[in-house]
């Protein structure tokens, strides 16, 4: 079963930015959606976002579209985030998954599966 690893999380000021990046070992995620997620104290996780098999199309939640750049490099087995302007709000433990079952036009987050352990993500104002 293909293990993730999440890094590059930090504390930052508002407005500053960070660069996550997900590697994947024990298998490839070229063949799936890969997706990164995001779950602050109190709050469900929730979809940030998605990119397509070979980068073609990608998906942002509206709270940070503009702001996150998702990417990906096949030969590294490896998913990035670029965060921007980062706000207060985007404080949370940054996660990333492949999409192991349905459609693009359907991110569900229980149709991501093999978890990370997270980064943590610390935006001060």
């Amino acid at each position: 079963q293909v293990q993730l690893v999440e890094s590059g999380g930090g504390l930052v000021q508002a407005g500053g930015s960070l660069r996550l990046s997900c590697a994947a070992s024990g298998g490839t995620v070229s063949d799936y959606i890969m997706g990164w997620f995001r779950q602050a104290p109190g709050q469900e996780r929730e979809i940030v976002a998605a990119i397509s098999r070979y980068g073609s199309t990608t998906y942002y939640a509206d709270s940070v579209k503009g702001r996150f750049t998702i990417s990906r490099d096949h030969a590294k087995n490896t998913v990035y985030l670029q965060m921007n302007n980062l706000k207060p709000e985007d404080t949370a433990v940054y996660y990333c998954a492949p999409k192991i079952r349905g459609p693009w036009a359907v991110m569900r987050i229980t149709d991501f599966d093999s978890w990370g352990q997270g980064t943590q993500v610390t935006v001060s104002s």
